[in-house]
Order: structure tokens, then C-alpha cells, then sequence
């Protein structure tokens, strides 16, 4: 199935976030360039929100990348616009009330949880997700791009996680993300030293699915995500919880978790057009049904 249409912008939660959907790809792009993409707290909760509402939006697969030649600096610590690097964790739209003002003011404990709903929002989003990532992707950026099922890269992208320059701990899942990708060692040599890797070594190390030239990462993540959004998109959705399951359950429970993804399967429309298209030497066509 060809996913090649018309690209069309949708609404944004944020002037710094563009959202474009072509045929069933979404592409979520990150435009802050004059500070390398670095996100605000407004950012990253818009961000969320983004992700949450194309969960449902009929698309097969979401890019996510950076605008200007770079993924994302972390979190904007310049305060540019009067717009804080942590979110806040109330909502500013409602108005206030006398009891607002007898509340405490919410704690750095708080507004990190209101980020955690953001990397959430990303990593458990049923439809297929990729991080394009060229030039820098450190700190929360880098969390960001791990929060994605795939990681695809140029040979110029540089990641770490910066937190101790900072005198910072881990956050933006990172903690859990990278022990995920390359386990817990290694995992610990780029926390403690907050060194940068390249490109070509995240590859060699896991940290990544593939590293291409700068000039072919474009095309390189757009055959990726056409490929996964001509796939069947009900499956896939339940072979993705099944993998993100996977780490937290025994065998037996992933069996019976396969078990009932199947039997649900198996009564689709997809799965009755994957059989016939074989019967017929085809490539499917899937519906979503």
C-alpha cells in the first residue's frame, strides 16, 4: 500500500511543534531551531497532548525529528519567551479561585510527574513511532528520542545524556530507557561521564536501529515508516503492547497476552485481506478493520 499523498498541515498545540500528515504518516517536527530544538515546558506538554490525539487519529505510523539540522538540546534552561524548562503542574487556562491561593505552590516532585505524563504519552502511543535524529539529541532529547519504538540516525548525530554536567540525576525516562537499549552497564558509563557518542558508536552500542549519511536519513526514515504504515494496523498496535509487556511479564503471561491479541486478530478484516492477498499473490491492501 502506498502511503503517497498530499502533506497537510494539522493544528498544534504549540508555535514551536509542527504537526504534517501525508496519507497515514504523521511527522511531529520539533521547530526551535535558534535553540536547537530545546523544549520548554509548554513544549513538552503540548508535545504530550500531540501525541495523545494522534493516538486516535487514524494515522499508521509517527515520525518525530528536529527542525534546522538538530533532534533536540534538552530542556530550554534559557527561559526565552518567559516560558519555564519544567512543566507546571496546574492548569493556567481554568481561573483561579480563593482556594488556589490556599494550596501550596506545586513542587519540583510535581511538575517532573507532569513530564512523565509526556514520555508516556510517546512510548505507550499504539501507532508505531520513530525518532528521526540528526545533530544533537542530549539530555531530556535524548529520552525523548528513546521514548520512540525506533531510532534511526545520521552519521552527524551526537547524543548523551548530560544530566551530571548539569548536576543532575537521569529524568525524562532515560533511567529506564537506556538500561532498555543497551543495558545496564553501558547504561551507567554514558550516565556517569555524560560523555557524547556519535552517531556510528550509538549504532555499534545498540542505542540505535540504523545510522545513515546525513544526506539519506530522510529517505532512509521515509521508506522505514512507509513500510510500517502499509502494515496492518490493529496487529501491530497489539504486537507493540505485547512487546513493551514483554519485560515486565513471565512467559506464561506473554503467551496468554499473544493468545487473546490473536483471537481478536483473527476475526479482523485485515487478517481475512492478508490471506486472501497470499492466496491471490498480492501485496495486501489494510483497512484498519
Amino acid at each position: 500500500m502506498s502511503v503517497v499523498s498530499q502533506t497537510i498541515a494539522l493544528p498544534t498545540h504549540h508555535r514551536n511543534i509542527r504537526v504534517e500528515r501525508t496519507g497515514y504518516l504523521a511527522t511531529v517536527t520539533l521547530d526551535n531551531p535558534k535553540a536547537k530544538n530545546a523544549c520548554s515546558g509548554d513544549m513538552f506538554v503540548a508535545l504530550g497532548a500531540t501525541f495523545q490525539e494522534l493516538s486516535f487519529s487514524g494515522v499508521r505510523a509517527i515520525v518525530l525529528t528536529g527542525a534546522g539540522g538538530e533532534f533536540c538540546a534538552g530542556a530550554d534552561l534559557s527561559g526565552a519567551g518567559g516560558e519555564g524548562a519544567i512543566p507546571q503542574a496546574h492548569d493556567t487556562a481554568k481561573p483561579h479561585t480563593d482556594d488556589d491561593f490556599k494550596r501550596p505552590a506545586p513542587t519540583m516532585v510535581d511538575s517532573m510527574r507532569v513530564l512523565a505524563d509526556v514520555v508516556l504519552a510517546i512510548h505507550h502511543c499504539p501507532v508505531p513511532t520513530i525518532s528521526k535524529v540528526d545533530g544533537l539529541c542530549v539530555g531530556a532529547g535524548l529520552g525523548l528520542a528513546l521514548a520512540a519504538d525506533i531510532t534511526w540516525c545520521s552519521d552527524r548525530a551526537r547524543f548523551s545524556a548530560i544530566f551530571a554536567k548539569r548536576g543532575l540525576s537521569l529524568d525524562f525516562g532515560s533511567s529506564w530507557l537506556l538500561r532498555e537499549r543497551i543495558g545496564v552497564h553501558k547504561a551507567k558509563e554514558l550516565a556517569f561521564t555524560a560523555r557524547i557518542v556519535s552517531g556510528t558508536e550509538a549504532f555499534a552500542m545498540g542505542l540505535v536501529n540504523a545510522v545513515v549519511p546525513a544526506e539519506e536519513l530522510d529517505s532512509a526514515t521515509d521508506e522505514l515508516a512507509a513500510t510500517i504504515a502499509g502494515g496492518p494496523p490493529i496487529a501491530l498496535a497489539s504486537t507493540k503492547r505485547e512487546l513493551n509487556n514483554a519485560g515486565q511479564s513471565s512467559l506464561a503471561q506473554a503467551l496468554e497476552l499473544e493468545a487473546l491479541a490473536q483471537g481478536f486478530n483473527t476475526g479482523t478484516d485485515d487478517t481475512r485481506e492478508a490471506l486472501v492477498a497470499y492466496m491471490e499473490r498480492r501485496a495486501p491492501s489494510f483497512k484498519g478493520r
